[in-house]
């Protein structure tokens, strides 16, 4: 099997837009296609990572005018639906296009439309990813994300401005992102000070709702080396589901989905936890920086706000940065896109296209989460050789 590279690569300016879904993707895949240097009339398979947007918007086949909009046709287009894991879920099935031998040039554009919805309109919608039985109690993502928090402060004896310094760190990186949806810095006080959302969990400790789309082109290593002097190959990528009902886990602070696919990920590139460079995680609330830390082996299990506390985490000075294109918090979360983008951030670091957010990275990875630890795809990238 030869090994699948990723030779472009754009994201969409994050956060409230006026474009439809139809021309978020569009632009995003114009994007794409551009930075590599790829004709539309060479793209055989096309993935369209999206969530909901026949709840959003009530746009169905979205993966149809995409390849219609982007003069891709006859190519084989597909949408994939993984909830809020959609993006990473369509870097595997990208990947798998392209490993399988089924196509030589393949294009995943990830997006959602979300802010003309009332926040307890997204909400209500995003929640419905949840089990019927916790859904018809009233319990949303945000709800389970402070009960979490509550018990991993307490068992763990872990203090609350760890949390904080997530938010902090992230919205420092995000300022330098160019298409975050907020660029600007925020100080601790600020996050502990903002409203209460989900006790202990404050405005600050959540990801905003978003706009946006962002674009990757796969294709195997021998086509890459057509189009580009430098890029990423994918060395391992996998998937895994925990239990749809969260109070089932054995321990609600460990998300097995993460366990799983990292440790099959790492088994098929060869790599570690102590390989990786930089690494973009879910951080739709604070809480999952820690819970994905710990479950992809950067910190054992309690011990991620150790890490946060002593800096390892930050970009400029830490062994490990974590989220420097800003993480969902301060670049946004606009559901489908959120994978790919956490891709593209991978992407650019692994080839020094990053800016000001550059750190010195061979090896990359990406975890996305579906629902609250529901699904999970984690993603290890390296720099070709």
């Amino acid at each position: 099997m030869e090994r699948v590279a990723i030779i472009g690569a754009s994201m969409t300016q994050f956060g409230q837009r006026e474009a439809w879904i139809r021309d978020l993707l569009a632009e995003a895949g114009i994007a794409a296609l551009e930075d590599a240097g790829v004709a539309s009339d060479a793209v055989e398979h096309c993935y369209v990572a999206n969530m909901s947007s026949g709840e959003f918007e009530g746009q169905g086949g979205i993966m149809n005018m995409l390849a219609h909009d982007l003069d891709l046709l006859p190519a084989y287009a597909q949408r994939v639906d993984q909830t809020s894991s959609s993006g990473g879920a369509g870097i595997y099935a990208a990947w798998q296009s392209v490993a399988s031998g089924a196509s030589e040039m393949t294009l995943l554009v990830g997006g959602e439309k979300m802010t003309h919805r009332t926040t307890g309109e997204s909400t209500d919608i995003i929640a419905s990813i949840t089990h019927p039985e916790e859904y018809k109690h009233g319990v949303t993502l945000p709800s389970f994300a402070g009960m979490t928090a509550r018990h991993y402060l307490e068992r763990f004896d872990a203090p609350r401005e760890s949390l904080g310094k997530v938010a902090v760190k992230n919205h420092k990186n995000g300022a330098d992102n160019p298409h975050a949806q907020f660029r600007k810095e925020v100080d601790l006080e600020t996050v502990l000070e903002s409203p209460i959302v989900a006790d202990p969990l404050r405005l600050y400790d959540f990801c905003p709702i978003t706009d946006g789309s962002a674009g990757l082109v796969f294709c195997p290593e021998s086509v890459a080396k057509e189009y580009a002097d430098e890029y990423a190959v994918v060395a391992g990528v996998a998937g895994a589901t925990d239990t749809h009902v969260v109070h089932e886990r054995p321990d609600p602070t460990m998300m097995n989905g993460v366990v799983e696919s990292g440790e099959a990920a790492y088994e098929m590139s060869g790599y570690g936890p102590e390989d990786v460079d930089v690494a973009e995680l879910h951080d739709m609330f604070t809480i999952l920086e820690f819970l994905q830390m710990e479950g992809l082996g950067f910190a054992d299990h309690g011990e991620a706000w150790k890490r946060v506390e002593a800096g390892d985490t930050e970009r400029d000075t830490g062994d490990l940065p974590i989220n420097t294109s800003g993480g969902l918090k301060s670049k946004g979360h606009p559901l489908g896109a959120s994978g790919v983008a956490q891709g593209v951030e991978i992407y650019e670091q692994l080839v020094g296209e990053a800016g000001p957010r550059q750190v010195d990275a061979e090896v990359g990875l990406c975890c996305n989460v579906g629902g609250f630890g529901n699904c999970v795809i984690t993603t290890i990238m390296e720099v070709a050789a």
